[in-house]
């Protein structure tokens, strides 16, 4: 569900929570919120993981840059409270545009408060926290391809483009390279994958594996350091109609996931072919029969190992669902060699 946060099952002891994209940040933050955490069973990460949780001092910076948009008014919920919404609209998106960059894309985040969350959720769930919440976790392969029509379209992108935009995302790790070197291993690690345009495809690629491939594989590592269970998954289906400029990008998943492939919207997504409905067919199994049981898969699919470090077992939804072994480990390598980014 993009942008938001769903749940399977009825009875309080079979519910499965679940999101994509900021629902699927929702739900990692939820898995470090002991409160929460007795309401659910299960969950579901798409395209958003357990590392968009802001610090206490953070969070702090922009509540204090939201008021100052507002106009000052006291941090009193009845003063704020009788603020019209437009205004309070208009502050929310002034604070979004002078806080937001490449390195930090999403302002309003939920954060530490050492009391609904204690700390942040992944050091949670890497010491157990949720050992008995099976995970199921994973993200689209071009991810950022959806958002790289907004972030300049189908404009030139040069190589002195992309170096100041890792200069812009890479700009204090004292372990991490200069950007022209970040930028030239990023593009060898991908292979052939970037054979034409390679400059945008290279940054796509890298806010793609950043924002999304890298936090899911911190979660799936961190619940089995924890003693828990999860699963990996990675979906591969391209963008009939747009399998250069969309191909599997974000988003591109929802269509699949709640069997609606054949709707007009969904149809420059999904196309029509029969390829696409039995795909949808066996994510929408995949997603209930996790929901409803816990177990990880069904006889239409291949195997589907629990993620372990050694292997990295994940399950690929393309036009043919197959189970790979450690795929994108060069990008995963380099993005933990140049430690949280």
């Amino acid at each position: 569900m993009q942008e938001n946060i769903g749940r399977f099952g009825g009875d309080a002891g079979n519910v499965t929570v679940f999101g994509q994209s900021a629902g699927g940040m929702s739900v990692g933050a939820l898995l470090g919120a002991p409160r929460a955490r007795s309401l659910f069973h299960r969950a579901i990460c798409m395209s958003g993981a357990a590392d968009h949780v802001l610090s206490g001092a953070e969070a702090h910076v922009i509540a204090e840059k939201f008021l100052q948009e507002l106009g000052g008014p006291s941090p009193n919920p009845v003063i704020l409270g009788r603020i019209p919404l437009d205004e309070l609209l208009a502050a929310q998106n002034r604070t979004m545009a002078s806080l937001s960059d490449l390195r930090n894309l999403m302002v309003f985040l939920p954060s530490v408060d050492r009391d609904v969350v204690p700390e942040q959720p992944i050091d949670q769930i890497r010491r157990g926290a949720t050992a008995d919440t099976p995970i199921l976790t994973g993200a689209t392969l071009e991810e950022w391809k959806l958002f790289g029509l907004i972030d300049g379209g189908m404009a030139p992108f040069d190589q002195e483009r992309l170096i100041a935009r890792f200069s812009e995302v890479l700009p204090d790790l004292p372990r991490a390279p200069t950007a022209t070197t970040a930028a030239r291993r990023f593009h060898e690690a991908l292979g052939d994958r970037t054979a034409a345009n390679r400059e945008k495809w290279t940054w796509h690629a890298f806010q793609s594996a950043r924002i999304f491939h890298w936090p899911s594989v911190r979660l799936a590592e961190a619940q089995r350091e924890g003693g828990g269970s999860s699963h990996s998954y990675l979906v591969t289906w391209r963008a009939p109609l747009a399998r250069r400029a969309l191909g599997a990008c974000h988003a591109i998943d929802i269509p699949f996931v709640f069997g609606n492939t054949q709707h007009p919207l969904a149809r420059p997504l999904t196309g029509l072919r029969r390829e696409a409905r039995i795909l949808s067919r066996r994510m929408q199994h995949a997603w209930i029969e996790f929901a409803s049981s816990g177990k990880h898969g069904h006889d239409r699919l291949p195997d589907w190992p629990l993620y372990e470090t050694e292997r990295r077992s994940t399950m690929i939804f393309g036009r043919d669902c197959e189970l790979a072994e450690a795929p994108l480990d060069a990008e995963r390598a380099l993005l933990a060699s140049w430690a949280r980014i």
